[in-house]
């Protein structure tokens, strides 16, 4: 069986694929082999000895494209250790840390396909400019505004490499 982990991942603005580095370098570093690919880039999931994959959270659900990749590869990741995480700006919001069950709560689908060995929830990066839609951004100015977010990265990367240290124990020591 291949020793190689592959981190995948599903983002919109580029915040979640930089936690899907981290987490890529930390395994690395950890002695893993690792690849890092968005998921729209991996065909075949075969050659690997366990997954973790990720998404942005967009209204309160992963990406459809992250949805779509737990659905097409769900036989296999039945079978070796999967991890999961989200990168949610809710996370970020003034007392985010009270979200953090809600957010969980949003997993539940991906829970429903495959269960995961270990769960990672991080909050994101507010950048107004990346933000397609009009009306999104000025509902994010407003909120802003409030007091509600700041605009800025919110990723805590002290956070993100303990869960992929924690991780990579759990990977290697899973036989499913």
């Amino acid at each position: 069986m291949s020793q190689k982990f592959l981190v995948t991942y599903a983002s919109r603005t580029g915040s979640t694929a930089g936690v899907a580095e981290a987490i890529g370098k930390t395994l690395i570093d950890n002695g893993a082999q690792v690849d890092v690919h968005s998921m729209q880039d991996v065909k075949d999931i075969t050659a690997y000895r366990a997954v973790v994959a990720g998404s942005a959270i967009q209204n309160k659900q992963w990406l459809p494209e992250a949805m779509q990749f737990v659905q097409k590869h769900k036989a296999e990741l039945t079978q070796m250790p999967f991890a999961m995480f989200a990168v949610c700006m809710t996370l970020a919001m003034r007392n985010g840390e009270s979200y953090r069950p809600q957010v969980s709560d949003w997993l539940e689908p991906v829970r429903t396909l495959v269960q995961p060995v270990s769960e990672g929830l991080f909050a994101g990066v507010l950048d107004i400019r990346k933000i397609p839609s009009l009306g999104d951004r000025l509902k994010f100015r407003l909120s802003i505004a409030f007091g509600v977010w700041s605009e800025g990265d919110h990723r805590d990367w002290n956070a993100i490499n303990a869960w992929a240290n924690d991780l990579h124990s759990l990977l290697f020591e899973m036989d499913n």
